[in-house]
């Protein structure tokens, strides 16, 4: 789905490359400072084993995950997640990825919300991230909103809402943001303000934005991609394949002074959308062995911006994915760890230390039949939450020795 708002994004990357939206002076910026670092994320995936199906995200329609080549299945992506395919929804593998985001240290996450509708699978991506805040809350971890604002018309095609409910849709949702989700101790904010990030320009124009916020738009931060919609706060960037990494110049050099800059870190693009017949897919941004994630997210911390935004942690289907892969391992996660000791963030996290949330992933599969097991594996993922890497170290150890024994 995200694929079908890059036409848009093309062309405003041209607009900037040429200049015609560039301010007569360039925005200053301050000393560099350790900003808070969030990870884009997907809550979108879907397996067999709970949901009885396979979900688009895998397969693209085109790939059967049942089909296993070489100890691999079938999917959607030419990167291949350590743990293999999994459901958003399972609270192990969500544990997993919360505490190697902590471990690496991220601060927190952006998560692709939908909205309400109880149409494709939006109601599952709605559940998985009600799901999130309740886990994140327990590892100390921040939660935002990238709001799909693209469901708007496509909620108009299925004759869900009329063309004259476009405004009073948004305005429902963002109540229903309001009252559950921006008040959550959890959520990420800046200034005080809740942030909310809407994506690409697919959905509501700039005066329904308008509209939308209205005057309550005065207690949230509302940030538009790319470039800053009349009535947002400021913006934040995204890969553009069609330009490579060119574009960093042109999102750096159009900020206006006092606009809320979040530069966005990756680690390459990469998208399957050719092979899965989805579309014609889009160029290259290559992963030069690291390089590429290096410097996006080395110039985006020197920035000076108070909130980065790494894009992204698991989109699997555009190959931007920083989450553990059998190509590249712990890589990026290792990048970030020197990269927020370098800006002044402390840790006594070691890159062998992000291997341990594997372990306790691994573990929880035996719950079932053991549930003894709970106990344990909550003190795991406590002491690892906590930084205590050395005490989760030794209850994995612990357990492990246990099951040699029971063997």
């Amino acid at each position: 789905m995200r694929c079908l708002r890059r036409i848009v994004v093309v062309v405003l990357a041209v607009l900037f490359l040429f200049g015609s939206v560039l301010p007569s002076c360039p925005a200053q910026v301050a000393p560099a400072k350790r900003p808070m670092i969030v990870a884009h994320y997907m809550p979108w995936f879907e397996v067999d084993a709970p949901t009885g199906r396979w979900g688009w995200h895998w397969t693209m329609n085109a790939f059967d995950p049942k089909l296993i080549v070489n100890d691999r299945r079938s999917i959607a992506s030419h990167y291949y997640p350590l743990i293999g395919p999994y459901d958003s929804g399972d609270p192990a593998v969500i544990e997993y990825h919360l505490l190697l985001m902590k471990l690496a240290g991220i601060d927190g996450i952006i998560v692709d919300w939908y909205g309400l509708s109880a149409v494709y699978d939006y109601p599952i991506v709605h559940r998985n991230t009600s799901t999130l805040f309740e886990m994140a809350a327990k590892f100390g971890l921040r939660v935002g909103i990238c709001y799909e604002d693209q469901t708007v018309p496509i909620l108009v095609n299925l004759h869900k809402i009329t063309g004259d409910e476009r405004v009073s849709h948004a305005e429902g949702e963002l109540k229903w943001l309001r009252q559950n989700w921006f008040s959550n101790p959890v959520y990420l904010r800046l200034h005080g303000k809740p942030v909310l990030l809407s994506f690409g320009y697919g959905g509501l124009s700039d005066a329904e934005w308008k509209r939308v916020l209205g005057t309550a738009g005065a207690d949230v931060i509302y940030l538009s991609e790319h470039r800053k919609r009349p009535a947002a706060d400021g913006g934040f960037d995204w890969p553009q394949p069609q330009i490579g990494l060119a574009a960093l110049d042109s999102y750096y050099g159009a900020l206006k002074q006092g606009d809320i800059a979040v530069p966005a870190a990756y680690p390459r693009f990469h998208d399957i959308y050719k092979e899965a017949k989805a579309q014609d897919g889009f160029p290259r941004i290559l992963d030069e062995d690291g390089k590429t994630f290096r410097l996006t997210l080395q110039r985006a911390i020197d920035s000076g911006a108070a909130i980065v935004q790494i894009a992204t942690w698991n989109d699997w289907g555009e190959g931007t994915n920083i989450e553990p892969s059998k190509e590249f391992g712990y890589r990026d996660l290792e990048t970030i760890q020197r990269l927020r000791r370098g800006s002044g963030r402390s840790r006594a996290v070691s890159p062998a230390d992000l291997h341990l949330p594997l372990r306790l992933w691994g573990l929880r599969s035996r719950e079932v039949k053991e549930p003894s097991l709970k106990a344990s594996l909550d003190a795991v993922a406590a002491a690892l939450a906590s930084g205590r890497t050395s005490k989760a170290r030794a209850i994995l150890n612990r357990l492990d020795r246990a099951a040699e024994k029971a063997d």
